[in-house]
């Protein structure tokens, strides 16, 4: 049976399959809670009022991109410390064994990489193609980056803006390992028990509810998330595999950035 320390075992119910402890319905939303609302307000409160008392180039752009990074930081903070709570340490084992950052493995073979790695690019081709699907509506210039992207604003805004774009790399790949650790790492392994059948599909919906603040891009992120990373991390039970395909985009956005800062 798997159990938890005692300052986790009130929040939680044990499990006989080997997997983590499972969350009650209470502490799901409480993470869940924990992750959205100062996204939320960094993003709709904070990052406007912050825009009115800094002096840069584009101050709601720059208010906005750090205001995003403060709450990526956040939730990776917020991750590790209910890995610490349940593990009782933060070494590596630990925040393994915590994270399910164990090697994915087929579980029909029971290889690893060796022959996981394929289905990872096959999801990952995925995901660029369901990123590709025209069923996102347009949101409010220029919080909404892929139409801002074409925007004059924001190609001057990048224009040899070293510290702007360093700023936007932090955030492309904050995102990403950020929302796998806590919503595929902490979240997806422990609420079997209360979602069954239905918790990848669940996952997807905390995921894409967590987006309010940036709530134009959820149905992309609905099937993106559900699809191309809840259920490939769940079928293959490893994080790393919403990491590599949640991941892989930003090396692309990072790349036409990087065009726009040196043209």
């Amino acid at each position: 049976m798997t159990t938890t320390p005692s300052s986790t075992r009130d929040t939680t119910t044990t499990s006989t399959t080997g997997d983590p402890a499972q969350y009650r319905p209470r502490h799901i939303v409480g993470i869940w809670l924990a992750a959205t609302v100062p996204m939320s307000l960094l993003g709709w409160v904070v990052a406007p009022w912050a825009s009115h008392h800094i002096h840069s180039r584009d101050p709601f752009i720059d208010s906005l991109v750090v205001a995003f990074d403060v709450g990526l930081i956040w939730m990776m903070v917020l991750a590790l410390i209910i890995v610490r709570r349940e593990q009782g340490s933060l070494t590596w084992p630990a925040v393994r064994r915590g994270l399910r950052l164990n090697a994915p493995r087929d579980p029909r073979t029971g290889l690893g990489w060796r022959r996981v790695w394929t289905y990872a690019v096959l999801f990952t081709v995925s995901t660029a193609l369901v990123n590709m699907l025209p069923v996102d509506p347009q949101g409010p210039l220029p919080r909404d980056l892929p139409s801002a992207l074409l925007t004059t604003r924001v190609q001057n805004y990048f224009d040899h803006n070293w510290v702007g774009y360093g700023l936007m790399v932090i955030n492309m790949f904050a995102s990403p390992i950020a929302e796998e650790l806590l919503f595929r790492g902490v979240l997806l392994p422990r609420t079997r028990a209360v979602f069954g059948r239905g918790n990848v599909v669940a996952n997807g919906a905390l995921f894409t509810l967590y987006h309010l603040h940036q709530p134009w891009c959820m149905p992309v992120t609905f099937l993106d998330g559900a699809i191309n990373q809840a259920w490939a991390s769940e079928r293959y039970r490893s994080t790393w595999m919403g990491l590599i395909t949640h991941t892989a985009p930003s090396f692309l956005v990072g790349a036409i950035l990087l065009h726009a800062v040196l043209h």
